[in-house]
């Protein structure tokens, strides 16, 4: 994205980005009340605004390097279940929950923490273990193990506006641009 910024502020020098961090829900709540234009989110996650699909990204089990599932190249959601678990809030959805209500298991959820990196320290520490977006696992040094999970939990990623009417003309081209350029996206 940091890419995909610069190169938009080249061709429109005059526009500033104000960028908010948070849940799903609470983005979904700024877009609704105008504090910000648009969001990216989980489709899923959201009601009563417009989306456009952008990415799909797979999500990853994280492990402490000692961790006895750890020698597994896949893990199953069933073998996980009773481990104690950090979850990563999301507001009122949650990807890695709704893969668990699915094979009607529940996670033994120990933690819950708003913030990615504080999921890696915890997990490194061995204090449990979470799944997070393989997109935010890339560039980490935490010395923790990733391992895919069956069935696979999958995070969608889309922009949501309330309508196309009510976006500043700035946040429309910001939006086209980020569409056409999607293959340079992780």
């Amino acid at each position: 994205m940091p890419k995909i910024l610069k190169e938009f502020q080249s061709l429109y020098p005059g526009v500033e980005f104000v960028i908010h961090q948070g849940d799903y829900t609470s983005i979904q709540n700024w877009i609704k009340t105008g504090a910000i234009d648009f969001g990216f989110v989980n489709p899923n996650a959201v009601n009563g605004l417009q989306t456009i699909t952008l990415k799909k990204g797979i999500m990853l089990a994280i492990f402490p390097e000692n961790h006895n599932l750890a020698q597994k190249e896949i893990v199953s959601l069933s073998d996980i279940a009773d481990e104690p678990f950090i979850l990563l809030e999301e507001g009122h959805y949650y990807e890695p929950l709704e893969a668990f209500q699915s094979i009607g298991k529940h996670p033994n959820i120990k933690y819950t923490i708003h913030d990615d990196y504080a999921i890696m320290t915890m997990v490194e520490a061995g204090l449990g273990i979470s799944i997070l977006a393989e997109l935010v696992l890339r560039r980490t040094n935490y010395r923790i193990l990733l391992r895919k999970t069956e069935p696979p939990i999958y995070r969608t990623i889309a922009i949501g506006y309330k309508d196309t009417h009510s976006l500043p003309i700035a946040s429309k081209r910001f939006i086209e641009y980020l569409q056409s350029h999607l293959s340079e996206l992780p």
